[in-house]
């Protein structure tokens, strides 16, 4: 696979705390808002640059665009935002607790993206999609990196060993308790000519940024008639982890309602599906397993896929969906369906229970994290996941290099 260093911009060590933020994605607009309050320097007044205006800002309009741009630019001329001496690659390792995944910051090229040797596993969402695709092209830069991974390979993982021996570049503490700490590695050809063993990458987060990059390479492309392929356009901001590192949490599902079934006979009808086991545990311990609260409690279930199945239907989030979700509870399609919420693993099931006890959700489902290797072979049969399959933890921080380009 191909990558390269870039002479990128990234914070200077004394802003580097207030610039770095979560993934335009993973907050709504209000979250953003309080977030980034009193700190005018978080990167989420260029990523979510309609926090900058007044509650009920349609977030697509072009105030919205120029002033991320604006916010872009004064970072830079500040001195927030400074400019490498010359092209390198990062190394970007984050500890959660006990848990700890250390990434390669590079930039990918969008032909490997286009030929399908950066796979996907998720269908992405046309309004979100050009969002980011004039977020992009307005700044001329990627703002946030896409979270790829890679199956593990005995060479990178030596040569990261030793660069992670150095004197870090930042090293912090966000709120949530993530440790956060970034080597900066000068051209970084080492680790280019190892990454050309690497068979393939996998879009692990972040589909719509990824194909937003492809979007504006090609209408450089088109706009540039001595193109190579070699501009900065054609090439996209990456963070590259080993499959073995990730950590993947459940999505669970919450239903508004009970499709007008009381609970004894929910229940009854759950049971015809798989035998019921009331007064379990909350969280299951084994793919198969899936966990529900109702009436007060919790119950537990056991599906098991058919003999024909495939990568995509035998997922607990598909099983879950196809015997029960849509027959029973009446979902049909999970991704327009306004019935459904899907929460990530991170918030706990106390988060669920909450919401049914308080009459807010009719029934929640508690799931087994979907598994990387899930995940990469549903890839590789070029096949898409159900929707809010996957809840990766920790998530990327946007704001510790940034990759631009000439239009």
């Amino acid at each position: 696979m191909r990558i390269r260093s870039f002479q990128g911009l990234r914070p200077s060590t004394e802003a580097v705390n207030d610039i770095v933020s979560l993934p335009y994605d993973v907050v709504s607009t209000e979250e953003a808002r309080e977030l980034a309050s009193g700190n005018p320097k978080s990167m989420l007044h260029i990523v979510r640059a309609e926090i900058d205006f007044p509650e009920g800002q349609n977030p697509y309009t072009d105030e919205v665009y120029a002033k991320a741009v604006e916010n872009f630019k004064k970072l830079q001329a500040d001195g927030d935002l400074i400019r490498e001496s010359e092209p390198c690659l990062f190394l970007y390792r984050q500890q959660m607790g006990s848990h700890s995944q250390t990434g390669i910051v590079a930039v990918s090229h969008v032909d490997e993206y286009e030929a399908g040797k950066i796979k996907r596993h998720e269908r992405t969402r046309v309004a979100k999609e050009n969002d980011r695709t004039r977020l992009t092209k307005e700044m001329a830069a990627n703002a946030g990196p896409v979270f790829l991974t890679f199956r593990d390979d005995a060479r990178l993982r030596s040569l990261v060993d030793g660069h992670a021996q150095e004197k870090p570049l930042y090293e912090l503490t966000t709120p949530d308790g993530i440790r956060h700490t970034v080597w900066r590695i000068p051209s970084g050809i080492a680790l280019v000519e190892a990454f050309k063993n690497v068979p393939s990458f996998y879009v692990a987060d972040g589909h719509h940024r990824a194909a937003s990059a492809a979007r504006v390479a090609k209408e450089c492309r088109e706009a540039n008639p001595n193109h190579t392929g070699e501009e900065d356009y054609n090439w996209f901001l990456t963070v590259l982890f080993p499959a073995s590192e990730l950590k993947i949490l459940a999505y669970n599902r919450l239903i508004n309602d009970r499709n007008d079934l009381t609970e004894e006979k929910l229940l009854r009808k759950i049971g015809e599906v798989a035998e019921v086991r009331s007064g379990v545990e909350d969280t299951p311990i084994e793919p198969r397993e899936i966990r529900f609260f109702l009436a007060g409690q919790w119950h537990g279930i056991r599906l098991e896929p058919g003999d024909d199945a495939d990568p995509v239907s035998s997922l607990d989030v598909s099983l879950l969906q196809d015997r029960i979700l849509a027959p029973i509870l009446g979902i049909g399609d999970p991704r327009t369906d306004e019935r459904i919420e899907f929460v990530g693993g991170i918030r706990g099931t106390g988060f669920l229970e909450k919401k049914v006890s308080d009459g807010s959700a009719g029934i929640a489902f508690s799931l087994y994290p979907v598994l990387i290797e899930q995940l990469m072979d549903i890839a590789d049969a070029d096949a898409v996941m159900p929707p809010k399959s996957t809840w990766f933890e920790p998530k990327l921080r946007s704001g510790f290099a940034i990759h631009t380009f000439d239009l």
